[in-house]
């Protein structure tokens, strides 16, 4: 069992930034592969960014050149700093952590709301 928690959403005006965080409670020495989603509601949650636990990053399209995803040195916190926000950004941000041998997690999410 894997216990998940983001935080650092709120609400910000079109242009502005917002960073956000997530924390996998109770973790060891030992790095997670670790991903943002987001999901506006009655939508399916669609991925964002990842970093693995080789240090391969990956972005969506639709944030490449505006969002950073990176991590802390303890490799169990991930960040995800978010430049140039549009109004389509709005959305849950859900955080996803896994590790092939001791298992996976989702967090409860934190809300970002865009708008003039």
């Amino acid at each position: 069992q894997v216990h998940v928690v983001e935080s650092g959403g709120g609400s910000v005006q079109p242009g502005g930034s917002l960073r956000l965080s997530c924390t996998v409670s109770g973790s060891d020495s030992k790095p997670w592969d670790m991903a943002w989603y987001r999901q506006v509601p009655g939508t399916q949650r669609k991925w964002v960014a990842g970093i693995t636990t080789g240090g391969v990053i990956r972005y969506h399209d639709s944030v490449k050149g505006r969002f950073t995803i990176s991590r802390d040195i303890t490799q169990s916190t991930a960040f995800l700093q978010m430049d140039s926000l549009r109004l389509e950004d709005t959305a849950v941000y859900l955080c996803y952590a896994n590790r092939p041998y001791d298992g996976d997690g989702w967090g409860q999410g934190t809300q970002v709301t865009v708008s003039a």
